[in-house]
């Protein structure tokens, strides 16, 4: 990985920003589901330069200069995103479009007559397609313009599925992806640690911006203990093996394109928990609203179901502690409206402590049964 890529993600730690800032000033289900539409652009547009990084050399200079004009157009589209669904749609728009078919226009002319040119133009064709419903929605208001940004987003994400077909080009197939897995794989973890960055600051910063009295200071360090849980959680138990696994992989392209549908699921996961931070530090004790409660809770959840998830596709299993920990996390939005926003949010973050610490005995036992495993003359 190169310094260009880590200096590129900043742009997308104000992305971040952005988005859980635009939940806890409207928190509600319109909003909502407004804001994860936006993620899911954020997450393509940033997605697709990590697989170009992938393809193609980053210290090269004219993929450099790419890199920079791609951050700038980010940079644009990030300052866009409070009022995406207002008077900023068209830049939004313009300059989501601008990152996406520029860039894939550029792999297309540098690259042509090459597999990876075919491979770029196909998807390039998809864009062009998704192109329409954007502008279009750009160029409407309210739910019009939700409906017509989420079939664009339907007709990206479904594109990938069934390998960009293009009547005369063909269908793209994962196999023929030549990738770095472990390129990849550490650039959607790289994107995690920029989430868990945005709760880090807003756990900060919330509680400087008040009085430490003894309920903001217990749910400032209730806040600090459930990021650490979530770093904890996904970087523990079989990170190793899923390294391996990515290295022996026989179709990285198909582990990656996977990888790429979990990863977004994990982010909105850990937004979430940014905002639920928030509210608790701002207001620890007093009745519990239910959206507050939902917030508190889906965050966690959201990351636990990607997290099985990614654990699936790495390590063929989905560990048994997510399932229970997403049920607990289920019963625990009735009965959090009996509870006052503080308690909530330890019961919660108990149960994600109940978590990593089922990974940590769980890693033991393995290491254990293969010392016991081995050979005499291995020992």
């Amino acid at each position: 990985m190169s310094f260009l890529e880590l200096f590129f993600d900043l742009v997308y730690v104000f992305a971040v920003t952005q988005l859980s800032h635009g939940l806890l000033q409207h928190l509600g289900w319109a909003t909502a589901g407004q804001l994860f539409l936006l993620l899911l652009a954020v997450w393509w547009a940033w997605n697709y330069t990590a697989w170009f990084t992938n393809f193609l050399d980053p210290d090269h200079p004219a993929v450099r200069l790419v890199l920079v004009t791609i951050m700038l157009a980010s940079l644009v589209m990030s300052a866009a995103l409070p009022q995406a669904f207002g008077e900023r749609g068209l830049v939004f728009v313009v300059a989501y479009l601008a990152i996406q078919m520029g860039r894939h226009l550029f792999v297309v002319i540098s690259l042509r007559g090459q597999s990876l040119s075919r491979e770029f133009e196909r998807a390039l064709v998809w864009f062009c397609l998704s192109a329409v419903p954007w502008t279009a929605g750009a160029l409407v208001a309210g739910w019009a313009r939700t409906g017509l940004w989420a079939l664009a987003l339907a007709l990206e994400y479904g594109s990938v599925l069934v390998g960009f077909p293009v009547p005369g080009l063909g269908r793209g197939r994962t196999d023929a992806w030549t990738i770095s897995g472990e390129h990849l794989v550490e650039r959607f973890r790289l994107f995690l640690i920029i989430a868990l960055g945005e709760s880090i600051l807003v756990t900060g910063a919330t509680f400087g911006a008040g009085a430490f009295d003894t309920g903001r200071t217990a749910a400032f360090v209730v806040a600090f203990i459930c990021a650490v849980t979530l770093w904890w959680i996904y970087f523990g138990l079989g990170i190793e093996a899923a390294d391996a696994a990515v290295e022996s992989a026989s179709d990285a392209g198909l582990l990656g394109m996977l990888a790429t549908y979990i990863h977004v699921v994990t982010v909105a996961g850990v937004i979430a928990c940014a905002v639920g931070d928030e509210l608790v530090i701002a207001h620890p004790t007093g009745h519990t609203a239910t959206t507050t409660a939902v917030v508190l809770t889906a965050g966690p959840a959201l990351f636990l179901i990607g997290n099985a998830l990614d654990r699936r596709v790495m390590l063929g299993r989905v560990p048994r502690s997510r399932v229970a920990a997403v049920l607990a996390l289920a019963l625990l939005v009735p009965a959090g409206r009996l509870l006052p926003p503080l308690a909530l949010a330890a019961a919660i973050t108990t149960v994600l402590i109940a978590v990593a610490v089922r990974d940590v005995l769980e890693k033991r036992r393995e290491k254990r049964l293969g010392q016991q495993h081995r050979s005499p003359g291995d020992r």
